[in-house]
């Protein structure tokens, strides 16, 4: 299967970071948690966000950004920024196998000198011009569902069945 990785730089409130972690475990995709974080890892609202999905999430833990860059020297030629400040919209790209999507912390986004440092991987979700951004968690479920159109939404179930009646 093709892999998938999520990188949240600072994140700060623990219910949108346990939402993206349903939605890892829901995809496959990898999570990599970049400190300082606003909260610590066994918050309660962190693990209700994420419910009963914890067993099925691949998660890593960093320092900060040189030990996250350290140990996944491939994120440098396969990242992707996602910011409200980028120049490309997130769907005119082609995301690679392995190639992972940063998103930053809810008040301040990605440090501008690592959006900096990688100008033409930097992307953005369009919306309205007076809005200041969208949810960190659903940020993250339009980058990671793209990625997996691309992809064909490899080893996703892809059909569903009703209960009481069949299709």
């Amino acid at each position: 299967m093709a892999q998938l990785n999520i990188v949240m730089v600072e994140p700060e409130i623990p219910q949108n970071t346990g939402n993206v972690a349903r939605t890892c475990a829901a995809t496959g995709a990898r999570l990599h948690l970049v400190g300082p974080m606003g909260f610590t890892i066994d918050d309660r609202k962190l693990k209700r966000a994420g419910l009963d999905y914890w067993h099925l999430l691949d998660i890593s833990y960093y320092d900060g950004l040189a030990d996250f860059f350290s140990r996944n020297p491939a994120a440098e030629r396969n990242g992707f920024f996602f910011s409200t400040k980028a120049r490309q919209i997130h769907s005119e790209v082609s995301y690679p196998d392995g190639a992972y999507l940063f998103f930053g912390k809810e008040t301040a986004g990605l440090p501008e000198a690592l959006l900096y440092a990688h100008p033409d991987a930097c992307v953005r979700i369009p919306m309205t011009g007076g809005a200041r951004s969208l949810n960190l968690s659903n940020s993250v479920a339009i980058g990671v569902y793209e990625a997996l159109r691309q992809w064909g939404y490899p080893e996703l179930v892809c059909e569903g069945r009703l209960r009481e009646y069949q299709w």
